[in-house]
């Protein structure tokens, strides 16, 4: 199979990417496919003609790439790719509204504000400690990688109204949500063409104490371990797992999700978000979810590869 993997871009998290371009490239070198790895660019169209692949690999993370934007481009130029179409990738890559969806679909979710460029944002700092408490995280609306969350605790009016107006300035959109202190669990889920979507075993993933899951932490080798499966009860690992699969399928994901929980000790599960376009690094959770089912990494990238050259281009010219 002739594969093209396009990574990289101007996106926050482009090394990352190239990182898990780089594993799903070998993986599939590994399993005697050809694969040409590209630097998603202005050229894109002319270097994707001149290798002619049978399948595209977007092994984007963030924006662009992650938004559904390279996926519409594919679509229009008819290319089978892994990873979900443009308009699940573009409801996925925004926290709000996936929580839209998986409000519709009753999956438990955290009250939030959205505040957007331009907003009041003293109103919005007075309104969010009134109804989500004075321990809150502030993240962008469509960043991945944990980059620009801020955890914040012990909040008056006027420190988070300071910071609101500091994250605004590099963001047009923000999420705010009460502090949920808990376990961080992840369930995974592949969704091979013509199959039934399955859930991997839910992972529950470790930092050092007075740590959390940030970019560092996740990237790192050595600063996160992870548990699969999860220590918790099989009945809430079961709530996980079926909530997992639902919000991919109410998104209208195809080949692979990972969904993130926080589940508090008191055993209360959220949901926060859907990444449609999960990693593939060596210290990345989807893989580490499909090996726990007897699925290598070798393995699983041919999977997803062969998933999307069976379900072909969405637009067939």
């Amino acid at each position: 199979m002739r594969v093209a993997i396009v990574c990289g871009g101007p996106s926050p998290e482009a090394e990352v990417s190239r990182v898990s371009g780089q594993c799903f490239a070998d993986g599939l070198h590994r399993r005697g496919h050809h694969v040409t790895r590209l630097e998603l660019s202005p050229r894109l169209a002319d270097d994707l003609a001149a290798c002619a692949p049978e399948v595209v690999v977007p092994m984007l993370h963030g924006v662009p790439g992650e938004d559904g934007s390279v996926q519409a481009f594919l679509d229009v130029l008819g290319y089978a790719y892994v990873g979900s179409g443009h308009a699940a990738s573009a409801t996925a890559i925004r926290k709000s509204l996936t929580k839209l969806v998986a409000r519709r679909a009753r999956l438990p979710v955290a009250d939030d504000f959205i505040v957007r460029r331009g907003d009041d944002t003293a109103a919005m700092s007075r309104d969010s400690i009134a109804h989500l408490g004075t321990s809150l995280v502030v993240k962008p609306d469509t960043q991945g990688s944990a980059l620009g969350v801020r955890l914040l605790h012990d909040m008056t009016s006027a420190s988070l109204h300071a910071e609101l107006d500091s994250a605004m300035s590099a963001y047009d959109q923000l999420l705010i949500e009460p502090f949920m202190d808990g376990a961080e669990l992840t369930v995974g889920v592949l969704d091979e063409y013509g199959a039934e979507p399955v859930a991997f075993p839910v992972i529950e993933i470790r930092t050092p104490e007075s740590a959390w899951y940030d970019y560092e932490h996740r990237y790192a080798a050595g600063l996160s371990t992870h548990l699969v499966p999860a220590p918790i009860p099989e009945g809430d690992a079961k709530r996980m797992q079926d909530a997992a699969v639902a919000l991919h399928t109410a998104i209208g994901c195809t080949d692979l999700s990972r969904t993130d929980f926080i589940r508090s000790p008191s055993g209360e599960v959220v949901l926060l978000e859907l990444n449609n376009l999960p990693g593939m690094t060596p210290t990345s959770l989807y893989p580490d979810g499909a090996s726990a089912i007897g699925i290598g990494f070798d393995e699983l990238v041919e999977r997803l590869a062969t998933s999307a050259k069976a379900r072909g281009p969405a637009i067939k010219w």
